[in-house]
Parts: C-alpha cells; structure tokens; sequence
C-alpha cells in the first residue's frame, strides 16, 4: 500500500494510503542510509512531509523496513446490496448518496456488474445467490440507529434510481454472507471465462465521482463492441473503476491494450488519473505527462536523480523518459 498509494473498499470512509494513515517511515536509501521520515506525533509542521515522498514512489526512491501506523476504533459494521437495471443508474445512485446526510457512516460502495454478478453465481464460491444485475455492495458503520437510519436512507435513494431489490443484513453472520460475494470477484471472474487460455488483464482509473457514471457507460460500451470478454467492479464510493479483460490469444490481446488505453484517455479527459491504486509501474507511465504535465514530470525526474543518481532501484518503473510524451 505504502509503494503504490493504494487504498481499497474502506476508502470511501478512511481515505486513501496518502491521507494521514502513515505517521512515518523508515526508510534505506540507494545510498544505504537508513532515516525516518520523522518522529510519532499526531501532527508537525517541521519540514517537508518527507513520509508522502515515499508513498506512491513505487520503491523507486527507497526501501520501506518500518512503519508507525495511525490506529482506529472498530465500529460496528453491517452489509446491504441494492440491484439494478442498468449500471448507469447504479452509478448515478451513489453521486446522490455521497452528498447524503449520512454519508459518514457509509464505509463502503462497491459495484459488481451484470458479468460480474453471473461470474459469482457460475463460480458457485458464495452461500447466496443474486439476480445477474448491475449491484452496488454497502458497508455501513456505527450505532445500531445510525447504520439503521443509514441503510434506511440508502434504500430511498436507491429505490429512486430504480433498484429492483435491496437487501440489508439483520445479524452479522448475514453481512458476512453478504460481503463474500464482493470478496470472490476475481476468482470467479476467472472461473466464469471458462478457457484453460484465458489470461485476465485487469486495470484501473479513477475520475471525480459525479464523472463515474459516463466513464462506465463509455466503457462499457467500448467494451461491448470490441466483443471482449470482461466483469467490471470498482470502488464507485470514491470513482475508482476496474475493468477486468479477458484474453485467449494475440489478437484478443490487442484489442484489450486498446481498451485500456483508450479507457485511460477516457479517464484523464474527464479530470482523473490514469490509475487510482494499481500503480504506474512500466504500463502506464506514458501517460504522466499528459496527466500531470510535463513540469510536474520533470520535477519526478529531478527527485529521482536526485535520491538515487545511479538509478539502483526499480530501474525503468514510474518516470517517463524524456521520449515519452
């Protein structure tokens, strides 16, 4: 989480790796110092916020040994499922639901498309089978009358973007049952593609949530009439958006390459990020520049060089090269 600034279903509530989860590091540098990036305070206005320079730099600029983390109380936490018939209205749903009045107990939005609900059905790896509809998963945190006025809420909006069901939890092993379908996705995504060939690419982005419902539709569209294979899930609380991409040989691979890049154009131009948490890595650091800007580029660069002039670590991940536009 540290190397790539990841963050996951919880971010809807907590936030991402690069909020203030992380009090600090210590790191070892290519030049083999070891330093911490400062002291346990809750709060310091001594110097750079060196700890961030290290979250999402993708071992490029040192090791990570250790790590003081800021700790939260568990809250009681219970499970909903909303079904849809679209994943447009799915999607607008949650834009109505983040500007809700109890947004602050809503842990978590997840969403499962049509092929994803049907993969998780097919795969038979969860106790409770649904419809094969566009869902969207909650999580819920707090007092019994707040995750009850919650899910109450919730269930209004929902209803008002067209929900066909809405299941919400009674008891804890309910929401456990509930929540395992979420959990299952890509394994059974892999079991649903049915070909000993099969490779999944999976790729994400992530937009400004009030821009997630037009980044599906054009997706998925997109999608549709390359006629490949795929389940899409993302954490839509947040507009983070994964695809998953099924390949059986090289011309089913190229196409995929394809959606991917135009997935991320698709995602730049609505005032997002090539990548939400997977990380830059080789793939995609050819799109920093149109993303961030060359300036911001070139100060990357003038970093690296700086930490590690003899490029030691995870040479070739992250920085474009000057070539690259």
């Amino acid at each position: 989480m540290i190397g790539t600034g990841c963050s996951g279903t919880n971010a809807v509530r907590y936030g991402t790796a690069k909020g203030e989860w992380f009090l600090n590091l210590t790191v070892v540098l290519p030049s083999g110092e070891v330093i911490k990036t400062r002291r346990r305070a809750r709060k310091s206005s001594a110097g750079f916020d060196l700890t961030k320079l290290f979250i999402g730099a993708e071992g490029t600029l040192g090791i990570v040994t250790e790590a003081t983390l800021r700790l939260t109380p568990k809250l009681p936490t219970s499970v909903a499922v909303a079904q849809f018939p679209s994943v447009e209205s799915a999607v607008s749903a949650v834009t109505e639901l983040l500007r809700s009045d109890m947004y602050s107990h809503i842990q978590c939005v997840e969403l499962l498309d049509v092929n994803m609900m049907e993969a998780i059905n097919h795969a038979g790896q969860s106790n409770k089978t649904f419809a094969a509809k566009d869902s969207l998963f909650f999580k819920f945190q707090g007092s019994a009358s707040s995750i009850k006025e919650t899910s109450e809420l919730v269930n209004k909006i929902v209803k008002h973007h067209g929900s066909t069901r809405f299941d919400f939890a009674k008891n804890l092993e309910e929401a456990e049952d509930l929540w395992h379908h979420r959990k299952v996705a890509l394994w059974s995504t892999m079991a649903w593609v049915g070909d000993e060939r099969a490779r999944i690419w999976t790729t994400d982005v992530c937009v400004p949530p009030s821009k997630l419902p037009q980044l599906v539709a054009e997706t998925k569209a997109d999608i549709e009439e390359q006629g490949i294979i795929s389940c899409v899930l993302g954490h839509v609380g947040d507009g983070n958006f994964h695809a998953l991409l099924a390949f059986r040989d090289e011309k089913e691979l190229e196409k995929v390459k394809d959606l991917v890049h135009r997935l991320v154009h698709r995602a730049i131009l609505l005032d997002g990020t090539c990548t939400g948490e997977h990380g830059v890595g080789i793939g995609k650091k050819e799109y920093l520049a149109e993303e961030l800007g060359e300036g911001t580029v070139r100060l990357m660069r003038a970093v690296k060089r700086a930490v590690d002039p003899m490029d030691l670590l995870n040479p070739g991940k992250l920085y474009p090269e000057n070539n690259e536009k």
